[in-house]
Order: C-alpha cells, then sequence, then structure tokens
C-alpha cells in the first residue's frame, strides 16, 4: 500500500510540474500575473514534493534486484554522481536553457564547453543522478522516485526546447542543430575541467550521505562506519 502511495505522490508531483510548466501557465500568468504564478507554482511543487519525500521513506525498502553495494555497480554509480555534478556546476553559467536566459543572437553563437555535449546539462546532471541511485538502490521504492526524476528531467528537456522554438524560432532552432540532446560522447574531454572543479563538493556531498541518509556514499563506502 506504502508503495501504491508513493506512486500517487510521484505522479502528483510530475503530474503538477508539467501541467503548470505548459499547458496551464498562459492561462495562470493572465490570472494571477506572473510574480503571483511563481509563488502558486512554488508552492504546489514544494508541496507535492513533500508529499513525495515522506511517502518514500514511509516505503519499506524491500528486496533488492542485484546487490548494489558490489564494486561494479558502486563504481559506475560513483563515477556517475561525479559526472552528473560537473554537468550540475556547469549549467549554472551561460545556459540558455535556463529561465530568462537571454537568448538572442544565439544562432550566431557555437556551442563551448559544456554545451558541447549537450545543450541540457542540468537536466542530463538530474537523470544521470537518478540512474546512479537505480544502480546502487535498485528496490521498488528507488525505482519510483528516482525513475520520475528521470522522467522529470527528459521529458522536461523535450518540452523546453519545444516551448523554446515557439518563443524564439530560428534562434533556438539554430541551436538545437549545433548541439545535441543526449550526451555526445565525442566531446567527453570538454568534462575535464568540472570533473576537477567538482571533486572537492563530490566529497563533501558524498560525506553528507551517511549522517543524512544512514548510507554510505562514492569512496566514503571504503570507510568503516563508525568512522565517519
Amino acid at each position: 500500500m506504502e508503495l501504491i502511495w508513493l506512486a500517487v505522490a510521484m505522479a502528483a508531483f510530475l503530474g503538477t510540474h508539467f501541467a503548470l510548466s505548459h499547458p496551464l501557465r498562459p492561462f495562470l500568468v493572465k490570472l494571477l500575473s506572473l510574480r503571483g504564478f511563481l509563488a502558486f507554482y512554488s508552492v504546489v511543487a514544494l508541496a507535492t514534493f513533500g508529499w513525495m519525500v515522506v511517502a518514500f521513506h514511509r516505503t519499506p525498502a524491500g528486496t533488492p534486484l542485484w546487490d548494489g553495494m558490489a564494486a561494479l555497480p558502486w563504481t559506475v554509480s560513483s563515477l556517475l554522481t561525479l559526472v552528473a555534478l560537473a554537468l550540475f556546476m556547469a549549467s549554472l553559467g551561460g545556459n540558455p536553457a535556463l529561465a530568462g536566459a537571454r537568448v538572442h543572437g544565439l544562432s550566431a553563437q557555437l556551442p563551448r564547453g559544456l554545451f558541447k555535449i549537450t545543450r541540457h546539462p542540468m537536466m542530463m546532471a538530474f537523470a544521470i543522478w537518478a540512474v546512479s541511485h537505480m544502480l546502487v538502490a535498485p528496490i521498488p521504492r528507488t525505482f519510483i522516485l528516482a525513475g520520475g526524476i528521470a522522467l522529470l528531467a527528459l521529458l522536461g528537456s523535450h518540452l523546453q526546447d519545444r516551448k523554446k522554438k515557439e518563443l524564439h524560432g530560428g534562434e533556438w532552432r539554430a541551436w538545437m542543430k549545433r548541439t545535441s540532446f543526449w550526451p555526445d560522447l565525442a566531446h567527453a574531454k570538454e568534462l575535464g575541467v568540472w570533473l576537477a572543479a567538482a571533486s572537492f563538493p563530490w566529497l563533501a556531498i558524498t560525506w553528507l550521505h551517511m549522517p543524512l541518509a544512514q548510507i554510505p556514499a562514492g569512496i566514503w563506502m571504503l570507510v568503516p562506519a563508525h568512522a565517519l
């Protein structure tokens, strides 16, 4: 029963996000003003996210499909979280996909840095984070939570492209032709400097995983629990 409530909470979180971000947005902005809409959107997002988190913690872990703490899934997951953090950090500056970002003149620009890999580094970071957690915690409640976040990131990116094309026409179409939706590994070397920049924050975040979630993460898996 708890798993069903978690699925309902995730559906509410995803459904309200997509509905408010796309079909209902113009009507609600006209009704509430942009500031009022953003406040309403934030309240709904926080409420459904909080419901989802509570439902997750109330759902029994269940039996894992494989040993997520084995060397292979743990190593792959650890590397993926570092890549996700690097993408997220890179996405915070000069990202035309962010709300309110400058798009004028984008058609004359060539992608640089992480944007050679994907035009949606932030959303891909969330999706990669989700996959990494499903690898180490292959249980039903994690598949629902992390799977929902991955769906939000990937479908949200697709819908964002569609909205940007409608709003900015040729500017965004030209940007789409010069960039990749899915990460282009041919430009993986662009990650180098960001992986280095993300290393210390990654160590700090994975260390916090133990006191906050009671589960060791990253290289801290190699440290005895009593020493953390």
